[in-house]
């Protein structure tokens, strides 16, 4: 099953980090965050990746085309040269499809770019590329199949809480609620997609806003609610705590040297 990678956006909340890395090349550890992702989707069987490239994709490019298996293993420093199995290289059976998509495109105008690449999919997956999760990636599509519906979507809690304030037209506050994680859920990225999604997404519209609402009415929008690990990297803040994670090996996303994949199937 092929997964799109939506990497095309301009991450500007983590400008503090950087100002020229995209997004999905942000490290945690030593690995890019997207790196971790198709780890997790490999894992699970599906290694046919179509990148959506936008801002900085060059950089995307780069990385794979000069990859180093070396900072993700042990290997053997002798004689001055490196030696370790080429044969069992992370990503040595992975396809990856590079597409520039635009610079300023949103999510819908990606994904109508490599429609193309998705000819004869009756199933495929995608995500936004900014987020970690150790969501049990085939009850979920099991589940999504069973459902018979054309788009699914992982709803999880959010990570942060928020105060919503109820204004006035003249600027008084009529009251204000705080909003945690146990109040609602958000959708958390991963993306099962059926071709049928084409026929709700018009040229220039986002994924979410216009396409979605169509589902809804049509009853053809599926939702898997997960309580287990799920992490966005959305600012600076969000980075630092994953790297502490990282230092601490508490790396919950990495489903392929744990077996801690369905522990929070709500």
């Amino acid at each position: 099953m092929k997964v799109v990678l939506f990497c095309g956006g301009l991450g500007t909340r983590l400008r503090e980090h950087s100002e020229t890395i995209p997004k999905p090349l942000v490290n945690i550890g030593h690995q890019p965050m997207l790196w971790y992702l198709m780890k997790y989707y490999a894992h699970f069987g599906h290694t046919d990746f179509i990148i959506c490239l936008g801002y900085r994709g060059d950089l995307i490019k780069d990385f794979f085309l000069n990859y180093d298996p070396r900072h993700s293993r042990d290997f053997l420093l002798s004689g001055g040269k490196t030696a370790y199995d080429s044969t069992t290289s992370d990503v040595a059976d992975w396809n990856i499809r590079f597409v520039d998509t635009g610079l300023h495109s949103n999510i819908g105008m990606r994904l109508r770019a490599v429609r193309p690449f998705l000819e004869g999919e009756p199933m495929f997956l995608a995500n936004y590329s900014d987020q970690l999760s150790d969501l049990p990636l085939d009850d979920y599509l099991t589940r999504f199949e069973r459902s018979g519906a054309t788009a699914g979507f992982v709803a999880v809690r959010p990570s942060q809480s928020y105060h919503v304030a109820t204004i006035a037209e003249g600027g008084n506050v009529l009251g204000i609620q705080a909003i945690g994680q146990e109040d609602f859920w958000i959708n958390g990225g991963f993306l099962a997609l059926r071709q049928e999604i084409f026929d709700y997404l018009e040229e220039g519209e986002d994924l979410v806003e216009e396409p979605f609402q169509r589902l809804i009415k049509a009853g053809q929008l599926y939702s898997y609610k997960y309580t287990g690990f799920w992490r966005c990297m959305d600012t600076f803040k969000d980075k630092i705590i994953f790297d502490r994670m990282w230092g601490r090996r508490a790396e919950p996303w990495k489903v392929w040297s744990s077996s801690s994949g369905d522990a929070g199937r709500d």
